[in-house]
């Protein structure tokens, strides 16, 4: 068997892809005469998580899905937690990485792919950023990801004990903005409205008071220009690009940054 199931061993969890596990044998078939294998498993995964979120998930019901007993699944995988740390590597595969080989490129155009990919991929799966909060990311998709963010900074001119800082200050940005935009389209679900409908509700609420412009004039004149921005989506994709162009724009900065090694203060 992969590994203990429900009975795994005891002890502080730290990552499946620091247990060294190696992939189980797939059966020919299963107790039930279907062919399974861990990637059949991870798959039914994410259609699962995508179609009814992580707080419905449980190992009982991706054995339904897959139409097994829940024990042929742990077959394949230990616990929840392995499994999550899987499937958590696989969506990293929608992440196109730029050529590396390619010495010529523009660090800003590869590293503004990287950031819009990854994007696609937390908003594409709203359950993801939870996941990224709780599990290691040491999966061979997630390094991969990694090394190529590094790679291209490589070239950006960010000194070497500055560039993981600049960085974050990208990807952390990028994460928080997916997180918000996937609890907003929850609470919308919840609520049993659409996103614009839900928007306009509360800006209702907001704005209803005689005097919210007087006790709150910066917040109220940006709020009246939201009425005017177009859709949800469209505000959401011109936040995300100015936001964007206002991240790199700051790690080109740290380049001639005056705390930088061979730099002068103006």
């Amino acid at each position: 068997m992969a590994g203990g199931g429900k009975g795994a061993a005891s002890g502080p969890r730290t990552s499946v892809w620091m247990a060294g596990k190696p992939a189980p044998a797939p059966r020919r078939v299963d107790d039930q005469g279907t062919g399974l294998d861990r990637q059949r498993i991870v798959a039914a995964t994410i259609r699962l998580l995508d179609a009814e979120g992580i707080e419905k998930f449980s190992m009982r019901r991706l054995a339904a899905e897959l139409g097994v007993t829940a024990m042929s699944v742990y077959w394949y995988v230990d616990n929840k937690d392995d499994l999550l740390e899987y499937v958590l590597d696989e969506i990293w595969a929608e992440v196109a990485l730029p050529d590396l080989s390619d010495e010529g490129a523009d660090w800003r155009a590869q590293l503004r792919s990287l950031a819009e990919a990854y994007r696609r991929c937390l908003a594409g799966h709203p359950w993801a950023p939870r996941l990224l909060g709780r599990y290691l990311n040491l999966g061979p998709r997630s390094m991969a990801f990694s090394n190529a963010t590094l790679a291209v900074m490589n070239r950006s001119g960010v000194p070497q004990d500055r560039l993981t800082g600049a960085l974050a200050a990208l990807f952390h940005f990028v994460y928080g903005f997916c997180t918000i935009e996937g609890l907003y389209k929850e609470r919308c679900r919840d609520a049993g409205v659409d996103e614009e409908e839900y928007f306009l509700n509360v800006m209702k609420v907001v704005s209803a008071g005689s005097d919210w412009a007087a006790t709150y004039p910066a917040a109220a004149e940006v709020t009246e220009s939201w009425t005017e921005a177009g859709s949800i989506q469209e505000m959401r994709e011109r936040d995300f690009s100015v936001a964007l162009d206002t991240a790199i724009a700051g790690i080109e900065a740290m380049r001639n940054h005056p705390g930088n090694p061979g730099t002068t203060a103006p």
